[in-house]
């Protein structure tokens, strides 16, 4: 598995991804208030040009992704059929050795197994909303320091 930054032609194949490990984490997370066609665009016209996108790569194929900007871990979606292989968990120590000021994130509160996996990586839960995002959906904001 090796992990490198998204390349340019890969807006297509990561939104797909996402798409599908969104889609396979509900009722975990509330589904996708985008249609398939706006989170492609989105991942094209926005995500790819102005994001620092890491993926892990297995010969070629895609099996997971990782949006950082700054201190904040903004997407990390893992292939469903590859969850619980310690990709995810490759890509968030990654994160850590870029960024050993410490990171952020959100994940929503019902997302228990996110939410467990964050923790298990040093992460400590510090705010949490009734649901001031798009999917007006409950969230935990979660940061990890250096030790």
């Amino acid at each position: 598995m090796d992990i490198r930054r998204a390349l340019p032609t890969e807006a297509d194949s990561l939104a797909t991804l996402w798409l599908r490990s969104r889609a396979a984490s509900v009722p975990s997370i509330p589904p996708a208030v985008h249609t398939d066609e706006e989170v492609r665009r989105w991942f094209k016209e926005v995500v790819l040009p102005s994001s620092e996108i890491w993926v892990a790569d297995s010969e070629g194929d895609v099996k997971a992704l990782m949006v950082l900007a700054h201190e904040w871990i903004e997407q990390l979606y893992v292939d469903p059929v590859s969850t619980g292989c310690g990709i995810g968990g490759a890509l968030l120590e990654h994160a850590m050795r870029l960024r050993p000021a410490g990171l952020k994130l959100w994940t929503f509160q019902s997302n228990h197994g996110a939410r467990r996996f964050y923790e298990a990586h040093g992460f400590i839960a510090t705010v949490s909303t009734t649901g001031e995002n798009e999917e007006q959906a409950p969230d935990v904001c979660y940061e990890w320091r250096h030790p």
